[in-house]
């Protein structure tokens, strides 16, 4: 039974370009740019590249705004999901300027991913946690069928930890770059000889071919 797995990241965001902490509460939606490139994706998408079955998304907004073309494109309704959230910075620095965060609370320690960065917000081991719970459920739901889920960057990065069983101690030595509205797609098939248990497959990551050079 194959059952494939599409992560799209959100276009750009007035956060990404002020460098703001976009939580719910900090996150104020698409730039210009940013919703340009998701209407590209969506005419992309219209032609009929990806038959998708079911349709998850964020509900922080700039996942929200990038998730409504995407779904008229689809034909399909969204099933918004809190779980789908990027790294939750927590209310206290919900907003704050990244500039204004590390001068009061420091940088993220990668080298310590067990440890939070400011009040009430996740460390990366918790946000790992979360989001490859909330992907592995979504897959279990929907064995069979093909999956498109509307999310951040944060996502992306889960879904190669959970494929692959990564631990977090990883992030220290390398990451992942992951451009606005790009297709990151997975693809669980049969072993290749009888007995053989399914494996994940990356059919693609990072694809962009409704952009033009330089609107990643």
């Amino acid at each position: 039974m194959q059952t494939d797995l599409y992560i799209i990241r959100h276009g750009e965001a007035v956060c990404n370009v002020e460098n703001i902490v976009g939580g719910m509460v900090g996150c104020r939606g698409l730039t210009e740019r940013g919703h340009a490139q998701a209407r590209r994706l969506a005419e992309r998408l219209a032609r009929g590249e990806i038959e998708a079955d079911v349709l998850y998304a964020s509900t922080i907004r700039r996942a929200r705004e990038t998730a409504e073309p995407v779904a008229e494109a689809l034909g399909l309704p969204i099933q918004w999901d809190d779980e789908l959230h990027e790294l939750r910075p927590g209310e206290v620095v919900d907003g704050m300027t990244v500039s204004e965060v590390v001068e009061r609370y420091g940088r993220l320690s990668l080298s310590q991913p067990y440890m939070s960065t400011a009040p009430g917000s996740e460390s990366f081991a918790t946000f790992l946690t979360r989001a490859c719970t909330a992907l592995y459920r979504i897959i279990q739901q929907h064995e069979g069928q093909r999956i498109v889920v509307v999310s951040h960057g944060g996502i992306v990065d889960a879904s190669f930890y959970l494929m692959f069983g990564m631990g977090p101690y990883i992030l220290e030595r390398a990451g992942f770059w992951t451009y606005h509205t790009s297709i990151t797609h997975w693809r669980r098939m049969p072993g290749w000889a009888p007995g053989d248990m399914p494996r994940w497959h990356l059919m693609r990551y990072n694809d962009v071919a409704h952009l033009a050079d330089g609107d990643q």
